[in-house]
């Protein structure tokens, strides 16, 4: 059985605090596992969270601060060390590459996985499988950044009542599917497009052409919120968003589920990016993100 969730890892933003763990996100589409922003504290978080380096396919870091990739050492070393059968894949920004071969190779041991190293320099589509397309977008940040963005390919779904107004029925629908056509009757007069799953991740970053482009239409949104709309000075100052700014973002590009994260750890009172979200005006599914936390991706509309 096919399962899509995001797995939250941790949710702090700079500083770490006793109820959050730096960053950490792994997304489950079906038989693949894609980690994003592996922060320190990364692999215990995944042992607590029941996710094994042998879940992981591809590894995908947004930049190069801390809180976002002090972990890929340990998760590199584990990956080496269980002997993960499969291609694992590392896409993070081509500037930062000094950044990722020195977490690579920080310490001494064994390699014995072939990580593929597949870095970012530019707005595109990075990879493309049966199950998705990925595709990253530039953010604005004091360094440079990228948000990545899952887009399933559209299916058909079948519509029973023409079905059998055109008695296609056991074998036949198959058939038909396979081939387009039969007996006169086309794809298009008994099915409608099944609109593929979109999810984006989203971290630090100003409000940018980026920002809506990776949100545009999603079905799950993932995105920080480092700080509370009385801060906006310090979120453009430093490369942030607040609560509101990210809500609005959702709003506008039509997503069906906010989930807000990266919070700074000045402020103690989670629900507040909650009440300020649904003052911006987003009316979709909410989660305010905390450590270990699954959140399904929503099911096709």
């Amino acid at each position: 059985m096919s399962v899509r969730e995001l797995v939250v890892l941790g949710t702090a933003s700079q500083v770490p605090t006793r109820h959050r763990n730096h960053n950490g996100y792994l997304l489950r589409w079906d038989s693949e596992g894609i980690l994003f922003d592996p922060g320190e504290g990364t692999q215990r978080q995944m042992l607590r969270a029941g996710v094994a380096a042998h879940d992981l396919n591809r590894i995908c870091v947004t930049h190069f601060h801390g809180d976002h990739s002090l972990g890929l050492a340990g998760v590199i070393q584990r990956i080496n060390l269980d002997r993960v059968p499969h291609e694992v894949t590392a896409h993070y920004p081509r500037s930062g590459q000094r950044f990722f071969d020195r977490l690579r190779y920080a310490t001494a041991y064994r390699e014995t996985v072939a990580l593929t190293e597949a870095p970012v320099d530019t707005d595109g589509v990075l990879a493309r499988t049966p199950a998705y397309t990925l595709d990253a977008h530039r953010l604005s940040h004091p360094v440079e950044s990228y948000g990545y963005r899952l887009t399933e390919p559209d299916g058909r779904r079948m519509l029973p009542d023409r079905l059998a107004a055109h008695g296609i029925q056991g074998p036949d629908v198959g058939r038909l599917q396979r081939e387009g056509a039969l007996n006169g009757v086309s794809l298009d007069e008994v099915s409608e497009v099944r609109r593929g799953q979109r999810f984006a991740f989203v971290m630090d970053t100003r409000l940018c052409d980026g920002v809506y482009a990776l949100a545009d239409g999603c079905d799950l949104l993932v995105i920080e919120s480092t700080f509370l709309d009385e801060d906006e000075t310090l979120a453009v100052e430093h490369g942030h968003l607040t609560a509101g700014q990210a809500a609005r973002v959702a709003r506008d590009a039509g997503v069906r589920h906010l989930v807000l994260t990266h919070f700074s750890q000045r402020y103690s009172e989670p629900e507040e990016f909650e009440r300020q979200a649904r003052a911006a005006g987003y009316e979709g599914e909410l989660t305010v993100a905390r450590d270990l936390l699954r959140v399904p991706v929503p099911k096709r509309r």
